[in-house]
Formats: structure tokens, C-alpha cells, sequence
């Protein structure tokens, strides 16, 4: 699904910058899982994963499509007042996340580079679970973790800021797909949120704009983040609310990451 990070308000950085230096901006990723694959090969993770397009949550023919198991999904949606208002009274009562170390059962990034969330929902989706064990050694990814994984959100941000790896993959990312590369000053409204399975079980919410990352709940052993478990504690609960507080109207896409068919 060819769409891009879209052009009404801009979620990713305060309304107010009268007053605040420009903040780092990437171009809007388009929402391609060819060039999201693309990238994370790039970046290091193995070409036997490759991201794929989910065309139904519900229908079984459809869901056939999609090789197993799938490792995270990526759900991308307009940012809506829904979303806006449930994340602030979920994050209300949270403290900032602190954490960090190789007992972390996942690795979140903060975002603060603008028009960023395709990246960090890439690097969420390949630096957790079952994909991380698939990213090759020596590799921009596997030296992104091995320096981010003692570090704090803050410093793990400012260690994304600072990357030239990271910026050069985005950039070649940004520059192919199937519609014209936005301006990396364009304000955009749609946001990227991962979805991921860790080694204790536990279904992930990882978005960077949230205090940190989200357990949504205990999944079996048995089951990959496109189970039905997994959907219902996930991206259907996700949906639903965002179906009902927007009158019924409901947009979005899912990509999955998974086994590659090549």
C-alpha cells in the first residue's frame, strides 16, 4: 500500500515553535513494505524477513497471504483527536520509561527527529522479538542495538539524531516508492506503531511518541503477533477505539514482518 506520511498537521513536535530551534527533520517514508524492506536490509536485518502488506484482519483467505510466523506489525493510521486524547489520559498516570540494559524485554526509541515515526516503527518492528536474532552481524543494526542498549531513552534518541547511517538509510528509503518524496519540512498526520512479541510472551505497543513501551498483554507460546490473541489484544483494540471515537470512519493500513517469499 503506496500511501505517504500525508500533509494536514504535524504530530511529532509542539505546536509552539516560536520560540524553540528547528527541529531535526527526515522526508516522510512512504508506507511501501518494498521500501521498508528495502531499508532494513540495508541496514542489516537478513533478506529472509521482508515486510508484507495485510489485507484483512478477519478474512482467512486473506490472511493466507501473509507468510508465518510474523515477527511485528506495523499499523499506520491518520492521527486523529481518538488517538490524541487516548494517549494522553493512558500516558497521564505513567512515569517517563527509564529503562535500559540487556534485561530490557524490549528495546523502545523515543522520537524526536520530525517526520521520524516510519523509521522508528522500522527500527521497533527489526530490533525486537524474533527479528532481532536476524540481523546480521557487524552490520549499522546490529551496532545500532549493541550501542543503544545501555543507554537511557534520552540518550538512545540523541544516538539516533546523531547517526549518519541511519539518516543515509532513511534518505535512500525516502527517495524511491511508487509517489513523489515530500519535503522533509511538510507537516504530516499519519504516525507508524509497532507491534512486537517478546521472549517472555508479551505483546508490545511500541510507538515513540508514548512515555515508553506499552505490554498489551500475555499471548501463548505458540502464538506469532498476527494470532488471533494477539490481534484481539493489539491492533483490533487499537481499531475499535479509534472506529468509535471517530463516528465509524476508520483508515489505516498493516504490514507485516515476516518470512520473506523470495
Amino acid at each position: 500500500m503506496a500511501d505517504s506520511e500525508g500533509t494536514k498537521v504535524d504530530p511529532h513536535t509542539s505546536n509552539d515553535t516560536s520560540a524553540a530551534p528547528k527541529k531535526q527533520a527526515f522526508v516522510p517514508l512512504e508506507n511501501n513494505p518494498e521500501v521498508m524492506t528495502t531499508l532494513v536490509h540495508n541496514l542489516g536485518l537478513s533478506p529472509t524477513l521482508a515486510f508484507h502488506d495485510v489485507y484483512s484482519l478477519d478474512d482467512p483467505s486473506l490472511l493466507a497471504f501473509v507468510p508465518r510466523p510474523v515477527h511485528a506489525l506495523l499499523l499506520v493510521f491518520p492521527v486523529t483527536s481518538t488517538y490524541e486524547n487516548a494517549r494522553r489520559t493512558e500516558d497521564a498516570p505513567l512515569l517517563e520509561y527509564s529503562g535500559s540494559g540487556p534485561e530490557e524485554e524490549v528495546i523502545w526509541f523515543r522520537q524526536t527527529i520530525r517526520n521520524a515515526c516510519g523509521m522508528i516503527g522500522l527500527l521497533h518492528s527489526a530490533c525486537n522479538g524474533g527479528a532481532r536474532e536476524m540481523i546480521s552481524p557487524s552490520t549499522n543494526l546490529s551496532n545500532l542495538i549493541a550501542s543503544a542498549l545501555p543507554l537511557d531513552p534520552a540518550s538512545r534518541a540523541h544516538l539516533l539524531e546523531s547517526s549518519p547511517a541511519i539518516a543515509r538509510a532513511h534518505a535512500s528509503a525516502a527517495a524511491q516508492g511508487d509517489t513523489a518524496a515530500p519535503s522533509a519540512d511538510d507537516k504530516v498526520d499519519l504516525h507508524f506503531v509497532a507491534f512486537v512479541k517478546s521472549a517472555k510472551n508479551n505483546l508490545w505497543e511500541l510507538d515513540g511518541r508514548r512515555k515508553g513501551p506499552l505490554n498489551r498483554g500475555q499471548l501463548g507460546p505458540e502464538d506469532d503477533v498476527l494470532a488471533e490473541k494477539a490481534l484481539d489484544l493489539g491492533v483490533r483494540r487499537f481499531l475499535k477505539r479509534e472506529e468509535e471515537g471517530e463516528g465509524g470512519e476508520l483508515r489505516f493500513s498493516l504490514v507485516a514482518l515476516a518470512p520473506s517469499m523470495d
